[in-house]
């Protein structure tokens, strides 16, 4: 995606005035060339306006990605940095940075997206690339908004031009109220985008990005039927099929690949990402052994069940994710065999979001451009096999959905015992999302949804000594919501606290 200069893209960050007083990020008398008055009458201003709706992504490529897995018994960080080790431990509050800076971004995004929606209609600029642009803008909108959900419930709900005498006192809409303008935005933006792009527009919203972010809305409200519908229609375009290299899955080399259905661009110089240096010098994440003991083993039973499973070799014949995603002690990576010094915080490291190799050596990476993947195919066929189970129970479509992850490239894993029950096969789908999607910044959203994170989080973790390392609190009366961050409920007396936060 083309770049946007510093100077329009300071005008277009128009922001929420929910944030703080002073908080503004437009300047209504900049000293260049553009001002409000001024801007907004191009096609060129109106594709700069719509690259600073997708530059409020940024954050999603770190802070608001796999940060998540540190909160569950997935991993851990190395310290306490953007407050997940607070969450995880129970001790967060209102004014934890991970919480305030969540509600924020999200915020900057959706005032980015209502301006650019306001303003675009009055751009003097042909109706196809309009309507396009409009349907990229609803669904950056839906974005930013069900993150909100997913972690706060009811927001305000806010969808014109940041005003603030209008906005600031605003009070909560219901959550409900909010999920129906998600799925509103995203079923008027599909229409109007297309399968795929080239060349610098590539990492745009297309029409499967917005089908499937509607599945997996739906999928978290629990609208089994219509989630099921949604995932099978991205499922039976065409467009997407799994990648073969679930190592490669994420690198550099393999961006935009067969599986990606939305990413967060990322570029060298201006817009870079830190994984390969943080994931192995800092061992952020580092996985726990609760997570690690969940691969099952290469005959597709548990490693309390198999006959495979030797204790003195733990990590052999396991499901080779195990390997793609972490890297262990006694095994090679980045051309040397990996010791308790390479892996200080729990004993395992993260492999996935790298670019070193087991068996060769290269430099540490200070600086890479892996594009972060938000949404892809396999997230769909998963959405699909849950929904489908919920609302039907097991059938055909369901057991191949998740044989089509299990028989991928590479993966081989065996297919899954025909005959279960709904809520066998419930157990089955819950266990494939946390391996699959492992390390993504899924699976906090999961426990959260499944209503099982007041017994995952209300527990020791363990390292890959089973040595416990850290205590894991849940209170099933406060906790499946966030607080709303201290400082809007100071500015704003119309917010009300979620329950039991005050």
């Amino acid at each position: 995606m083309k770049r946007i200069t510093n100077y329009i893209l300071y005008l277009v960050v128009i922001p929420v005035l929910l944030f703080t007083a002073c908080d503004s990020l437009l300047d209504v008398d900049p000293s260049d060339k553009y001002s409000a008055d001024t801007f907004w009458k191009t096609e060129e201003h109106a594709k700069a306006g719509l690259s600073g709706c997708y530059n409020a992504l940024r954050p999603w490529r770190s802070v608001h990605f796999f940060e998540f897995d540190l909160i569950t018994s997935n991993a851990m960080p190395y310290n306490e940095a953007n407050g997940t080790q607070a969450i995880g431990k129970g001790e967060h509050l209102s004014i934890t940075p991970l919480i305030a800076t969540l509600w924020k971004n999200c915020y900057t995004g959706i005032g980015r997206s209502n301006t650019f929606l306001d303003k675009i209609q009055g751009v003097t600029m042909g109706d196809e690339l309009r309507n396009r642009m409009i349907g990229e803008a609803k669904f950056l909108r839906a974005f930013y908004y069900f993150n909100l959900v997913d972690k706060f419930g009811g927001v305000p709900l806010i969808i014109e031009t940041p005003n603030a005498e209008k906005h600031a006192t605003q009070p909560r809409d219901s959550k409900e109220a909010v999920v129906e303008q998600i799925l509103k935005d995203l079923t008027e933006a599909a229409p109007s985008l297309p399968t795929n792009y080239s060349g610098s527009d590539l990492g745009r919203v297309t029409k499967g990005a917005a089908l499937a972010l509607k599945a997996r809305v739906l999928l978290y409200n629990e609208r089994w039927s219509e989630a099921a519908e949604m995932a099978k229609t991205v499922m039976d375009s065409g467009v997407y099929s799994l990648f073969n290299d679930y190592r490669y899955f994420f690198s550099e080399a393999n961006k935009h690949n067969s599986e990606v259905i939305f990413n967060v661009e990322s570029s060298l110089p201006d817009f870079q990402t830190t994984n390969d240096q943080d994931i192995f010098r800092l061992n952020r994440p580092a996985p726990l052994k609760e997570l690690v003991d969940k691969y099952l083993m290469i005959d597709g039973k548990s490693i309390n069940e198999s006959s495979l499973f030797d204790p003195t070799q733990p990590y052999e014949n396991r499901d080779p994710r195990l390997h793609y995603t972490i890297t262990v002690i006694g095994y090679p990576y980045n051309g040397k065999l990996i010791t308790k010094q390479d892996v200080m915080t729990t004993g395992f490291g993260m492999k996935k979001y790298t670019s070193y190799k087991d068996n060769e050596t290269i430099p540490l990476v200070e600086r890479s451009a892996f594009n972060t993947i938000l949404i892809r195919y396999a997230e769909v066929l998963l959405t699909y096999a849950e929904a489908r189970n919920e609302a039907s129970g097991p059938d055909a479509s369901v057991y191949d959905a998740l044989n089509q992850i299990r028989k991928r490239e590479g993966v081989n894993m065996p297919e899954i015992q025909q005959g279960l029950s709904k809520e066998q096969l419930r157990e089955v789908i819950r266990l494939e999302r946390r391996i699959e999607l492992a390390l993504e910044g899924i699976y906090y959203s999961d426990i959260l949804r499944w209503k099982t994170a007041e017994i995952e989080n209300n527990a020791t973790m363990h390292d890959a000594d089973n040595v416990d390392i850290v205590v894991r609190k849940f209170r099933s009366d406060r906790d499946y919501l966030w607080p709303v961050p201290h400082n809007q409920t100071v500015l704003n007396s119309n917010l009300q606290q979620n329950p039991n936060w005050d």
